[in-house]
């Protein structure tokens, strides 16, 4: 969505692509799920991309190393023919020192998407230490690599996500490196009435409801999960204006400046506070962020 603003500052990671716009998105642009995580790699900062995608050869995995700048680093690309063997490794010299990506999949579990939902890991590894660790099996992750730790300052920076329905739409979330993971749903008939409703529950419960969507088809709003504030931001323009493009755009924002922190609450409680309307977000100043998780809502016959 073109009016996403550009959340990490000097990060630089881009917000708006084309799988935002609905216009040339194919079927493969649709099967990719990407994690961006930052990390402190050969004494400075560095971001790496997990991308998982999906197509009828099977489940692949791309692994990219750059920096804060986007010079690439590194790359590794498991297609479907190496998931043959479901477990591998592969090193990469980089300014004298060895970068190792080494993966496990032989156990991993799959549901309708092309990222793992447990049973796996994946891990970067550099002069002896796990820089970037996913999936569950850490144990195992770390007795193959032969790591004796983690580095601690990783962080979860974002993960973008295309998700399919008619009225609902679900994923689990996870808000923050480590945290728990929740059912989120989005519900939402466009089809049902002159004045469509929009609905956002997690783990069941209603966290937001905007009325009057044809008037707010753009906005914002925020709730308390995990006793952090996550700011929603939304746009179902093409939903209700333009059926043909079929997705709509949602944005889960964790705030972490000290100002927003200011109660801890459970996630059943409602906003602490709203600012909805048709507000352009190329306007918004959000200071202080942290993870965000961007869903691409994708309407089925």
């Amino acid at each position: 969505m073109r009016d996403f603003p550009s959340c990490f500052g000097e990060n630089g990671v881009q917000v708006a692509d084309a799988s935002c716009s609905g216009v040339g998105v194919s079927k493969a642009s649709q099967n990719l799920v990407t994690c961006t995580y930052r990390c402190k790699l050969l004494g400075k900062s560095c971001l790496v991309n997990f991308v998982w995608s999906k197509s009828l050869m099977g489940q692949c995995l791309s692994v990219e190393i750059d920096d804060l700048s986007h010079q690439l680093i590194c790359k590794i690309d498991i297609k479907p023919s190496l998931f043959s063997k479901w477990k591998g490794s592969k090193c990469f010299e980089v300014n004298s020192s060895k970068i190792e990506v080494l993966w496990d999949l032989s156990l991993a579990k799959f549901g309708s998407g092309p990222e793992p939902l447990e049973a796996y890991f994946v891990a970067v590894v550099c002069k002896g230490e796990i820089v970037v660790l996913i999936g569950d099996l850490r144990k195992e992750a770390f007795k193959k690599t032969g790591a004796a730790s983690s580095i601690s300052s990783t962080i979860f920076l974002s993960k973008r996500e295309h998700i399919f329905g008619k009225r609902v739409y679900g994923t689990r979330a996870q808000f923050y490196h480590n945290g728990p993971i929740h059912d989120l749903k989005i519900e939402c008939d466009t089809n049902g009435g002159n004045d469509p409703c929009l609905v956002v529950r997690i783990d069941t419960k209603q966290v937001m409801q905007v009325k009057h969507l044809q008037w707010k088809f753009r906005g914002n709003y925020t709730i308390l999960v995990d006793g952090l504030p996550v700011e929603i931001f939304w746009d179902v323009h093409n939903w209700l204006f333009c059926p043909s493009l079929r997705n709509a755009v949602f944005m889960f924002q964790t705030c972490l400046s000290a100002e927003n922190l200011w109660t801890r609450q459970p996630v059943s409680h409602p906003a602490v506070f709203s600012r909805s309307g048709s507000e352009n977000f190329r306007d918004s100043n959000l200071p202080g962020l942290g993870f965000s998780l961007f869903l691409y809502a994708w309407k089925t016959e």
